[in-house]
């Protein structure tokens, strides 16, 4: 049986911020969280509280960076460290317009020896792992020997820990939504990427939508990271070792263990709209909590249009729970 920790779900702009990490513990104790990438100048001058803000059952938890200024990162990754996250990755995967001009994200990948320089300057300044996620190319610079030279030019750095996108990006001509699902998935790369380089941690992400489909891919990799299926299909996380629907078995079991899961979502609801938070900020991570099960389109209308609203209270969402409960017995009896 694979390790919990070799599971992991992906840093998702928009979508991993600190309600969705919350909601995703719940379903899974054990699955290693990542915040949204955070930029290297946002947290040096910007609202340094809010990027940094976790709730302590997000552990294992790893703030995700964008950046190329190898000081700049250095002095983030402190940052990290003194906030207690259990470990710091560099972005170099990100295909958007906004960070090539910065020299963020999947752009870096043609310039392995900054990158090296970045995560050099990062583990020397902290004691927690430093990280690295970036894609299996750029452009025309694609190839498997590319890769290869990319990864061995940055594991000079001391990094031992690569999450691969199995797809390449482009970075002319196409977004970043267009980046994730055009570009084709070429598995195999990543797992010859691990045979080539067997000392190295190699984690694959995405395209993974099913617990059936990372228990394969661990055939040939250490690691399987899992992108918009845990968001979209958060159950997924349940199904994964640690996650509860590995306590129980069987459908009532399984509704019952949701039913638990979106109660103790709403307690969370209930504190932080008391502290200011808009209701929608949180539920918008939870609609697809009851995906393809009785109630779930009920469950998913009446928060997308109700619980929208700036003045929604969290009864909104309660109302919703017992909903499907209702339909759910009903459907029992």
């Amino acid at each position: 049986m694979p390790q919990p920790s070799q599971f992991s779900v992906a840093p998702m702009m928009d979508w991993t911020d600190r309600h969705y990490r919350y909601f995703a513990r719940l379903l899974n104790p054990e699955t290693v969280l990542y915040t949204e990438m955070v930029t290297t100048g946002a947290l040096i001058h910007g609202d340094t509280d809010r990027f940094l803000a976790y709730d302590r059952s997000e552990h294992p938890l790893v703030l995700q960076l964008g950046g190329s200024n190898p000081a700049e990162l250095a002095q983030c990754a402190r940052m990290a460290e003194a906030r207690g996250f259990d470990a710091v990755n560099l972005n170099v995967g990100c295909p958007s317009d906004r960070v090539q001009n910065n020299m963020i994200g999947a752009c870096l990948m043609a310039h392995p020896q900054l990158v090296s320089d970045c995560l050099a300057a990062m583990q020397a300044a902290v004691d927690i792992p430093v990280t690295i996620k970036h894609r299996i190319g750029i452009d025309d610079q694609d190839g498997e020997a590319s890769l290869h030279e990319f990864v061995n030019t940055v594991q000079a750095s001391g990094c031992s820990t690569f999450i691969v996108h199995a797809r390449k990006a482009l970075l002319q001509g196409l977004s970043p939504k267009q980046n994730r699902e055009v570009p084709p998935l070429i598995y195999d790369r990543v797992y010859r990427l691990k045979a080539a380089f067997p000392a190295l941690d190699i984690i694959i992400n995405g395209g993974i939508a099913s617990t059936e489909a990372s228990f394969e891919h661990l055939q040939h990799v250490d690691g399987v990271m899992i992108g918009r299926a845990a968001y979209q299909t958060p159950w997924i996380l349940a199904e994964l070792p640690g996650g509860l629907a590995h306590r129980q078995t069987g459908h009532a079991a399984d509704i019952d263990l949701r039913l638990r899961v979106a109660r103790e979502f709403l307690a969370y609801v209930e504190r932080e709209h008391a502290q200011g938070t808009r209701v929608w900020a949180m539920l918008r991570h939870i609609l697809g909590l009851f995906h393809a099960q009785k109630g779930g389109r009920v469950f998913r209308r009446v928060l997308s249009t109700e619980a929208v609203r700036p003045d929604t209270s969290p009864a909104v969402f309660a109302r919703a729970i017992d909903t499907v409960e209702a339909l759910q017995y009903n459907e029992a009896s």
